[in-house]
């Protein structure tokens, strides 16, 4: 059977309570016992195929997946440590959260260049090119689970898609340097310390310089999409997301993109760089 299809046998979450889990996604989610369930969606069947390859790379860092419950429902691992949501710690504000992020999603990356040779169709979005890995698609502090400052998994893997490392890279950039406009409550820093943290995630990740040209001629555009895709989903009627735009967040996503070309030439000198 395939992995979105086989019976689970839940040994053990029969006494187990349903709790649910909460951090700003747009679905509902649910602890039981040592899993989590969440819905099945068209995707599904592509985030099973990637989870899956990840436990035969060896990848420790993402959950493992079981197929199906009897309400129809992902059954997924649950990955034991603290889910980084906002407002921010000051813990997952150090260096070290910082740099054991970029570490775990570098490893992630290695581990799915072979599935992006053939990565199938039915992903959520479609592909873009170059594509070298499975961008995760959401890399940010709130889909990773960390133990104390050290990132040592990653969760969410709805928005996987095939594609250029730079695309989560520029999004990782504005979670955790983060690039965002000084009256942006979710962010924190002057421009300047903003760009040592993003050369710092950079290089932590193994960047060479061309390489971080590209991440940050892309942090713009990687936005906009994120932007693009909130008012498209909210004018189709989506509920959570009509409800993000009244609550602003798409007006600050539009404020923090200017703010990331106007910085332009700092991010040139500090992250890119010589």
């Amino acid at each position: 059977m395939s992995a979105d299809s086989r019976p689970y046998s839940g040994e053990g979450d029969a006494e187990a309570e349903e709790q649910e889990l909460t951090g700003g996604g747009t679905a509902r989610v649910f602890r039981v016992g040592e899993t989590v369930r969440k819905p099945v969606m068209p995707w599904s069947p592509a985030v099973h195929r990637l989870l899956d390859h990840l436990e035969r790379q060896g990848f420790e860092g993402a959950p493992a997946a079981h197929g199906t419950d009897e309400q129809g429902r992902m059954i997924l691992t649950y990955l034991t440590g603290d889910v980084a949501n906002y407002p921010l710690t000051d813990a997952i504000r150090t260096s070290r959260a910082l740099t054991t992020s970029a570490h775990l999603l570098r490893r992630y990356h290695d581990a799915t260049t072979d599935l992006a040779q053939h990565p199938g169709g039915d992903w959520q979005f479609d592909a873009l090119a170059p594509v070298e890995v499975i961008c995760h698609g959401d890399f940010a502090p709130y889909n990773c689970v960390f133990t104390g400052e050290r990132a040592v998994g990653l969760i969410d893997f709805d928005a996987a898609r095939p594609g250029p490392r730079a695309w989560d890279l520029a999004y990782a950039l504005y979670r955790y340097s983060p690039l965002t406009h000084p009256d942006n409550h979710d962010g924190w820093g002057t421009t300047e310390q903003q760009a040592y943290r993003a050369r710092d995630f950079l290089d932590a990740y193994g960047c060479k310089r061309q390489e971080r040209q590209s991440v940050m001629d892309m942090a713009a555009t990687r936005l906009r999409s994120l932007a693009d895709f909130m008012r498209a989903a909210a004018m189709a009627g989506d509920e959570s997301f009509q409800r993000h735009v009244e609550e602003g967040h798409l007006a600050l996503y539009v404020r923090d993109i200017d703010y990331i070309r106007d910085r332009a030439d700092v991010w040139s000198r500090l992250v890119v760089g010589p």
